[in-house]
C-alpha cells in the first residue's frame, strides 16, 4: 500500500463521536492532510543538494512569505547511514546571511554549521561529513548570530534521520509517511495582512517570541490515516520559544522508544511528554481499537506561554485509523545503553546562565503591558520590585538587550572561545539557572551526552538516553559529556540557551575541542 493510497483514505474519517468536541466541530471544515516531508537520500555520488530559498505558503485563509529548503517552507528529511560519507552541497538563495546547523550530529567544527559557517546571498557552500553514531532523529536549522530566530521563525527547519544496523534489526515501524510519521510543531504569529509577525525587541529578549497559532509540519491542525497497529512519531519541537506538553486526547499511552540522540534502552510509558525546544522523541502509539484521537499539547506553566488559547488543550494532529493493518511491532527491549563511567576526576566546569536584570524587568513588565496578568504564568511574583518597575519606566528607555544574555557574565564573542575541551575524554557539567526567573533548555554541540541530574532531580526514564538539550529551570543540571571531533577556535563549537531569542542577545559560548 503506498502512501498516495492511504491519503484517498483522509478526506473518509468516520468515527465523530470518538473525537473531542473541537475536533467534532471542526469536521465541518476540510481537515488538510498531514504534509509529509520528502524523504531525501545521497545520490550515486554520496552528495545531497540543499537550496535555502523563499517562497509561498497558505496558512487557512491567507498566504504569507516564508522560507524553507529546497521549497517555500521547512525542507526535506534528509536521510543518513552511519558510518557512510555524504556531501551536502548548500545553496543560498536569500537576500541576507545565513547557516547551516546540524543539530545533534557529532560532526567535526568545521562542518556543524555554526554562527561561524556563514554562507553569503547568492554564495553556496559544501560540507562534507560522515556520520559515526547511533540512528537517531535530528535536525538542521539556521545558526545566524543575531538572526536564528528570525531565520527559524520564518520557516527554515528540516529533519535529518540517522540509521544504523542495529535500528535495522528492530520490527518498529517503517513506512515514511504512514506508520513512521513526522510531527514537527511550532507556533507562529501573523500580521493583519498575513505576513508572519516576527520582532526581537526587549520582551521577546526576555521572554523569547511565541505565536498564537499552531502549525504541525507547516500545517493548521492537520489529520494523518493510518494503518491500525502501531503508530511511530517523530515529534521535535521546532519553537523558537514554546515548551510543549504531548499527550493524546483519549489519554491512551505514547511509547517513547527515542530521545535525541537515539534508541532508549526499553521503550518508556508515559501520558504526557514535556519537550523544550530543539528536543526530539520518538514515540509509538498503539491505534489497533481504530477511534480516533487528537495529539494535542497541553497547558504549561512557562512565562509568557499560557496566554489564551494555550491556557487550555491545543490540538496538533488529528489521527484516524484506517482498516488496514500496519506492519511495525513495539519491542520489548530496543538497544544497549552503555553504563555510566565512573565520574570521579573528571574534569568538571561550572557554567552560569543569566539575564540583565534590567533586560529581565522590562521584558516582564512589556509582557504584562500586553497580554495581563495571564501571561506571568510560572513566575515568581514575589522577585518582582515594584520600585524596580517604576525605575525603569522611567529611565530604562534605550536599554541596549542585544548583548544583554549572558553565561559566566559574557555575552557571546564569536572571536573568543570560553575553554578548550579535550577530544575522548568525559567531562561533567554543570549549568546552572539560579536566580533566574526563565527557562533554559541548553544545547550543547558536537556531543551527545547523559544528564545526570535535572534541576536537582534524577533524569525521567525517557530522558536517561542520549541527549543534547538539558533542561535548566531556576536549577542546576548537570551532563556528562565527550566530543570525539576536533573543533579548533575558527570553528569553535556552540553552547547556548535554545530559547532562540536568548540565544541571539548573548547567551551562547565557543569553545574548541583538540
Amino acid at each position: 500500500m503506498q502512501r498516495r493510497d492511504f491519503l484517498k483514505y483522509s478526506a473518509a474519517l468516520g468515527a465523530v463521536s470518538a473525537l473531542p468536541l473541537w475536533s467534532r466541530t471542526a469536521l465541518a471544515a476540510e481537515r488538510p492532510a498531514l504534509p509529509v516531508p520528502d524523504l531525501l537520500t545521497a545520490d550515486a555520488r554520496s552528495r545531497i543538494k540543499l537550496v535555502v530559498q523563499a517562497g509561498k505558503s497558505t496558512f487557512g485563509s491567507f498566504t504569507s512569505t516564508t522560507w524553507g529548503y529546497n521549497g517555500s517552507l521547512l525542507g526535506p528529511a534528509i536521510r543518513l547511514r552511519r558510518g557512510k560519507e555524504v556531501n551536502v552541497d548548500i545553496h543560498n538563495t536569500l537576500p541576507e546571511e545565513t547557516t547551516v546547523h546540524w543539530h545533534g550530529l557529532e560532526v567535526p567544527g568545521a562542518v556543524d554549521g555554526g554562527p561561524q559557517g556563514v554562507i553569503a546571498p547568492g554564495a553556496s557552500r559544501t560540507v562534507t561529513f560522515t556520520p559515526d553514531q547511533p540512528a537517531a532523529t535530528c535536525w538542521f536549522h539556521p545558526h545566524q548570530h543575531g538572526k536564528t530566530g528570525r531565520q527559524v521563525a520564518m520557516g527554515l527547519a528540516g529533519l535529518v534521520l540517522i540509521d544504523d544496523d542495529d535500528s535495522r534489526k528492530l520490527r518498529l515501524p517503517q513506512q515514511w509517511g504512514i506508520d513512521d510519521v513526522p510531527v514537527i510543531v511550532q507556533d507562529k504569529r501573523f500580521t493583519a495582512g498575513g505576513e508572519i509577525d516576527y520582532q526581537l525587541d526587549v520582551m521577546t529578549a526576555a521572554v523569547g517570541w511565541f505565536g498564537d497559532t499552531l502549525l504541525t509540519n507547516g500545517a493548521r491542525y492537520p489529520q494523518h490515516a493510518a494503518p491500525r497497529g502501531w503508530l511511530r512519531l517523530r515529534l521535535l519541537n521546532g519553537c523558537n520559544a514554546r515548551s510543549l506538553n504531548v499527550a493524546a486526547s483519549d489519554k491512551r499511552p505514547l511509547y517513547v522508544i527515542a530521545s535525541d540522540g537515539g534508541l532508549l534502552a526499553e521503550p518508556v510509558k508515559v501520558t504526557e511528554l514535556p519537550m523544550l525546544m530543539g528536543e526530539r522523541f520518538e514515540v509509538l502509539v498503539d491505534t489497533r481499537d481504530g477511534k480516533a484521537f487528537d495529539l494535542l499539547t497541553l497547558p504549561v506553566s512557562q512565562m509568557g506561554m499560557a496566554v489564551t488559547p494555550f491556557d487550555q488543550p491545543q490540538p496538533v494532529l488529528r489521527v484516524q485509523p484506517l482498516r488496514i493493518a500496519a506492519s511495525g511491532t513495539l519491542p520489548d527491549t530496543l538497544v544497549n545503553m552503555p553504563e555510566l563511567p565512573a565520574l570521579d576526576n573528571l574534569t568538571r566546569r561550572q557554567f552560569q546562565l543569566s539575564m540583565d536584570p534590567m533586560l529581565d524587568m522590562m521584558g516582564m513588565q512589556a509582557l504584562q503591558e500586553k497580554y495581563g496578568a495571564q501571561a506571568m504564568s510560572g513566575m515568581d511574583h514575589g522577585s518582582m520590585h515594584h520600585g524596580s518597575m517604576g525605575q525603569m519606566q522611567h529611565g530604562g528607555h534605550g536599554f541596549d538587550f542585544h548583548n544583554a544574555n549572558r553565561i559566566n557574565g559574557k555575552a557571546f564573542d564569536m572571536a573568543t572561545p570560553l575553554f578548550a575541551a579535550q577530544k575522548g575524554r568525559d567531562e561533567r557539567w554543570v549549568i546552572s539557572g539560579e536566580g533566574d526567573m526563565m527557562l533554559h533548555p541548553f544545547h550543547i554541540h558536537g556531543t551527545q551526552f547523559r544528564i545526570l541530574s535535572e534541576n536537582g532531580h534524577a533524569p525521567a526514564a525517557h530522558r536517561a538516553g542520549w541527549k543534547d538539550t538539558v533542561n535548566v529551570d531556576g536549577g542546576v543540571s548537570e551532563v556528562l559529556v565527550r566530543f570525539n571531533h576536533d573543533a579548533p577556535q575558527a570553528q569553535a563549537y556552540m553552547a547556548h540557551c535554545h530559547l532562540l531569542e536568548h540565544e541571539d542577545t548573548g547567551m551562547m559560548m565557543g569553545f574548541t575541542v583538540a
